[in-house]
């Protein structure tokens, strides 16, 4: 009874158009009135256990993650990259579509957004590969589904929340995104590779020498941040959390100090932005904590592992299972959310049966990025859509094709755990 009540309200809540953090919290408050009474709620403990889900120096970074990301979308630090990119690879076959890609390997190792990604690296790319005379459905769709790369290599807000709801370790988890990011990047390349060949898109001719290094040395501070965080957080030098703040005063400086793009206006209207962002997400943590801790009180993940138990204990068999829910909930729940609510049942039900909460991480993850690319929800296709100007229904079927890399990369890294535990274990041994 409780665990209808606990999915069907919920559901109908968010269903109502309610906020996905009122949803959550209102169905965490109403079951605990049913089974105590509205008058013997504890609200003060209630309080408390929202305040303890946000009470978490991981969840510093991101906030941090967030700035760090607006901070390049404006300081110009985005289009250096894609600049360099185009020196790298617009000569391929496909040009423009293999930057497209490039531009968002480069940008994931700093924003650790896929919308960030889509909104800000979109703009540019889009525009550059209309002028080059690609069609606008095909720029569209490489667009959004190259942005699914930017929470999968580190930095990851996604993984981020995982890792602080999952109590997994964070480190960890940005270190196991970096081999399934590079694979997904592969995989679109060689989608992009087929199709121009098929379509005849237009190639950039070879870049000289003099402006390939004077593009290399122009974007070279732009490059450095990844080699920064990943590597700062590869030795031990800080941690994850404190990567997301060196992150932000190495964009401050570079953006002011050096390219000299923002200005005392842009900043303000940066940190404004950033508030409002934060403060959504970590109310929907508040909420998704005392979600989760009615769930524990109620024994709700015991009374669903026995009963996952009944159909299978393989956990390839449970994974590929997981995979298909996933993909199902990605399609009309916002990721953030599925991540608060499902990892503090998954987390627990996974591990009885010898998945590592690593592994689990990253599939949950990638899977609810692709959701990101799937109607109705798909934050990702309404972003690229405003900025590519064209109608909903054409991006949904420009970007079909691009299923196809992103599911192959999904059922390897569910197959071979070892894709995403590789350097993790290489790291933290």
């Amino acid at each position: 009874m409780e665990l209808m009540l606990f999915g069907g309200l919920l559901l109908l809540l968010i269903a109502t158009g309610l906020p996905i953090a009122s949803s959550i919290g209102l169905t965490a408050i109403a079951v605990m009135a049913v089974r105590r009474g509205i008058l013997a709620l504890p609200y003060a403990v209630l309080a408390q256990r929202m305040m303890y889900g946000v009470n978490s120096f991981p969840i510093l970074a991101i906030p941090f993650f967030l700035l760090a990301g607006k901070l390049m979308n404006t300081g110009g630090i985005t289009e250096r990259i894609f600049q360099f990119a185009c020196q790298v690879a617009g000569w391929w076959p496909g040009g423009l579509g293999h930057v497209n890609v490039l531009a968002s390997i480069i940008f994931a190792g700093m924003s650790g957004s896929a919308v960030a990604d889509a909104a800000g690296l979109g703009t540019i790319e889009i525009k550059a590969m209309l002028d080059a005379g690609y069609d606008r459905e095909f720029s569209a769709a490489i667009t959004a589904a190259s942005s699914v790369i930017g929470p999968i290599i580190p930095p990851s807000i996604p993984l981020v929340i995982f890792g602080v709801m999952g109590e997994v370790s964070i480190g960890a988890l940005l270190i196991g995104g970096i081999i399934p990011g590079l694979m997904i990047g592969i995989s679109l390349m060689l989608l992009i590779f087929w199709t121009a060949r098929q379509k005849q898109y237009p190639v950039h001719p070879r870049p000289k020498v003099r402006e390939a290094v004077r593009s290399f040395f122009d974007a070279f501070p732009a490059l450095l941040t990844p080699a920064i965080l990943i590597g700062g957080i590869f030795s031990g030098i800080f941690t994850p959390t404190e990567a997301a703040a060196v992150c932000v005063l190495y964009a401050l400086i570079i953006s002011v100090f050096l390219y000299r793009e923002i200005s005392w206006t842009d900043l303000q209207h940066i940190m404004t932005e950033t508030l409002r962002d934060s403060a959504m997400i970590l109310f929907i943590i508040a909420c998704a904590a005392l979600y989760a801790w009615v769930l524990i009180r109620l024994r709700i993940p015991i009374i669903l592992a026995e009963r996952v138990f009944q159909i299978s204990t393989n956990p390839l068999t449970i994974l590929l299972i997981l995979n298909l829910f996933f993909l199902v909930v990605g399609c009309f729940m916002e990721s953030l959310a599925a991540i608060t609510i499902l990892t503090p049942i998954l987390v627990p039900l996974c591990s009885q049966v010898g998945i590592d909460p690593l592994h689990l991480g990253l599939v949950m993850v990638l899977n609810l990025m692709i959701g990101l690319l799937t109607p109705p929800v798909g934050m990702c296709l309404y972003a690229v859509c405003r900025v590519a100007d064209i109608s909903f229904e054409q991006m949904v079927k420009a970007t079909l094709p691009f299923y196809v890399p992103l599911l192959a990369v999904l059922m390897l890294i569910t197959i071979f755990p070892g894709v995403v535990l590789f350097l993790p274990r290489l790291v933290f041994r």
